[in-house]
């Protein structure tokens, strides 16, 4: 396993020693629960995932709502190389080789890549303006999760070049549902 981890190819799913929210994270919208402003019926982000004409985007919302979900849902769904980027261990220099799988991939193979960034507000300022010359020519679309309020800690250059799609907790009905699903699946959910 590399640091740059490419799951649009993973087509087994989770493993089954991975923690529960992980073995049961929806794989596609039909079986995403909550942020229905965004991706119910005929809602912007649902277009634009069921399109596969993505831009850059920022998901800001508290733990637990479907940031990350929502960004491994597009890994599956599109046609681009995906690669998942924590901003907790990595710095410069992953982010360079991370520009060169992409550019290589848009040079060699006509394939555009999303770079998905978990926790992108613990960038610093460096961090975060080395992606965007990338951003700004079209090598990357970046897709960013933040907990934090992005006009405080994305720079505005950067965050100028991306859409902001706010995330809401989860309801008790949503979570209930969660909870079921998860008592219910004896394959992956809860276990004797």
């Amino acid at each position: 396993m590399t640091l740059f981890e490419d799951i649009s190819k993973d087509t087994e799913g989770s493993s089954k020693n991975a923690p529960l929210a992980e073995r049961m994270r929806p794989e596609n919208l039909e079986e995403f629960v909550g942020q229905e402003h965004i991706v119910g019926k005929d809602k912007i982000l649902k277009k634009i995932i069921d399109s596969d004409n993505l831009f850059s985007m920022i998901f800001w919302g508290p733990p637990g709502c479907g940031k990350t979900t929502l960004a491994k849902i597009i890994a599956k769904k599109t046609e681009s190389k995906f690669i998942s980027y924590s901003a907790v261990i990595s710095g410069i220099k992953q982010i360079k080789e991370v520009m060169e799988v992409a550019e290589y991939e848009r040079k060699s193979n006509n394939k555009n890549t999303i770079l998905f960034i978990d926790e992108i507000h613990r960038f610093n300022k460096a961090q975060q303006d080395a992606f965007l010359p990338y951003v700004e020519n079209g090598t990357i679309t970046l897709i960013g999760a933040t907990t934090e309020n992005p006009s405080f800690e994305v720079i505005s250059a950067l965050l100028s070049r991306c859409k902001v799609f706010i995330l809401y907790k989860l309801t008790q009905q949503q979570i209930t549902i969660l909870i079921k699903r998860a008592i219910s699946n004896k394959e992956v959910g809860m276990r004797k």
